[in-house]
């Protein structure tokens, strides 16, 4: 075996245990209210961005928040998504998502949110962000998943790592897919 082969072998089984570390883990945020401007958001402890489950959970408020002002959402998804922010069709994509009243699913993540309750989360405000075994498997990258009081399965967050600082920053979400109709829009309730 060459010196190449060797290296590429432990560099290979390095992101293969990284990615086995991951392994099914929970980490759970909780917020006594939910942040209304950017400042606020980088005012709380989860802000560090020095993990990728903090990260996720706050995409969650600050999807929150742009369902309730989109210039505040915008600079929330942008502080997040570090020195990527938002293009035109993202922001299309986003607008179209809360289109037709559905400003009620960024909080489907709270602990409590449920249809039959049209999705008004407990308070104080908690969301679970879990990995599982294939979360690490590309290198600079973490798949993390979040449950959904609306969906039977948690729906997905990929978050990158800077290099240079190690801070993790919003690269994908898909949070805004659909869910269950709440009791209060279901004709059939």
């Amino acid at each position: 075996m060459s010196i190449f082969d060797k290296l590429t072998n432990t560099a290979r089984q390095a992101v293969s245990a990284a990615a086995q570390s991951a392994g099914s883990k929970k980490e759970k945020f909780t917020f006594t209210s939910l942040p209304e401007s950017l400042a606020e958001l980088q005012a709380l402890p989860e802000a560090s961005l020095d993990t990728p489950y903090k990260t996720a959970a706050l995409t969650v408020l600050a999807l929150c928040a742009y369902a309730a002002d989109k210039n505040i959402g915008t600079e929330m998804l942008n502080w997040l998504r570090g020195p990527r922010p938002l293009n035109g069709q993202e922001i299309s994509f986003l607008n179209d998502r809360f289109r037709d009243g559905k400003t009620y699913l960024p909080f489907t993540y709270f602990t409590g949110s449920t249809p039959d309750n049209n999705y008004t989360p407990s308070t104080p405000y908690t969301i679970t962000v879990e990995s599982n075994h294939v979360s690490g498997e590309e290198d600079g990258y973490m798949r993390l998943f979040i449950p959904c009081g609306g969906a039977d399965d948690p729906r997905p967050v990929k978050l990158r790592q800077r290099g240079s600082d190690g801070k993790w920053f919003l690269w994908e979400q898909y949070l805004l897919t659909g869910v269950r109709t709440p009791k209060a829009a279901d004709p059939w309730a």
